[in-house]
C-alpha cells in the first residue's frame, strides 16, 4: 500500500520552484485535488509561512496544495487525518529535531505505512531512510539520534555530484559515502543525481529522471543504474 515520491532537490538551475518534477507530482497524487499536510521544519532562514507559501506556489496548475503542520494545534491528529504527507527540504538536523521533538517520527510511518502518499524532497528524502546518516547538512542542532521515520530500507545522499569541484582539494561526496558505508557494511546508498527521483508504488522502486543514480555498497564496486534499470534489489 506504501506510496514514495523522493526527490533528490526540489528546483534545476533556472527553473521556478518544483518545476521539474510538477507533473510528477500531479500525476503521483492523482487527478482529484488533494490538499496535502506539509511539514516545513527543515527551514532555518525564513519562516514557516513563507515555506508553505513557496510551495503553493511551487504546485500551481497541479490541482493540488498544502497546508503547513503549524496551523494544526494536534500535530499528531494532523498527520493522522492527512490526505497526504510532504516534507521539504532545507535542513535535515533540525527536521529530524522538529520530528522527534513533536513525536511524529513512529506517527508519520504508520500513516504512510497504511497508503497514505509521500512526497519529501532533498532533507524530506533523507527522513524517509532508516537513518540521516548521508545528509549532506551540517549538523546545527542535536536531533537526539540519527534514526529516522525509515520508510525506505536504503540510504539516500541527495544532490549527489561525483568528483570534486574545482581547486577543492577536500573530499569528495564519493569519499564520504564510501566512509559511511565501511561503518555500515549492509546498507546501500543510493547517490541520487539532482533532477532525478525515485517512485515506489505496489512494491517496487523506479527512478525517475534523464541521469543515472550511482549505487554503492561495502566490497562492491559502485555501478550506475538508469531509469530502464532494476532497482528492486534496494528493498
Amino acid at each position: 500500500m506504501k506510496r514514495l515520491l523522493l526527490l533528490s532537490n526540489s528546483t534545476n538551475p533556472g527553473e521556478p520552484y518544483l518545476d521539474y518534477s510538477k507533473n510528477n507530482i500531479k500525476d503521483f497524487l492523482g487527478s482529484e485535488p488533494v490538499e496535502a499536510l506539509f511539514i516545513p521544519y527543515a527551514v532555518v532562514t525564513f519562516s514557516y509561512d513563507e515555506y508553505e507559501q513557496k510551495v503553493n506556489n511551487g504546485l500551481q496548475g497541479t490541482g493540488h496544495s498544502v497546508k503547513g503542520i503549524h496551523h494544526f494545534d494536534d500535530t499528531l491528529q494532523a498527520v493522522k487525518e492527512a490526505k497526504a504527507i510532504i516534507i521539504g527540504g532545507g535542513n535535515t538536523w533540525k527536521l529530524l529535531s522538529c520530528l522527534r521533538r513533536n513525536g511524529l517520527l513512529e506517527a508519520i510511518a504508520a500513516k504512510v505505512e497504511a497508503g497514505t502518499p509521500y512526497i519529501g524532497w532533498s532533507a524530506g528524502s533523507n527522513v524517509s531512510c532508516p537513518t540521516i546518516c548521508t545528509t549532506n547538512d551540517m549538523p546545527i542542532i542535536d536531533p537526539k539520534g540519527f534514526q529516522a521515520i525509515g520508510l525506505v530500507p536504503f540510504q539516500i545522499n541527495p544532490h549527489f555530484m561525483e568528483g570534486r569541484p574545482a581547486n577543492h582539494g577536500g573530499e569528495s561526496r564519493e569519499d564520504r559515502i564510501n566512509e559511511y558505508i565501511i561503518e555500515n557494511r549492509d546498507m546501500y546508498v543510493v547517490g541520487l543525481r539532482e533532477g532525478t527521483m525515485l517512485h515506489y508504488e505496489n512494491g517496487k522502486i523506479k527512478l525517475i529522471g534523464s541521469k543515472t543514480a550511482r549505487i554503492f555498497h561495502y566490497g562492491q564496486e559502485p555501478k550506475e543504474l538508469s531509469v530502464t534499470d532494476d532497482f528492486n534489489f534496494l528493498l
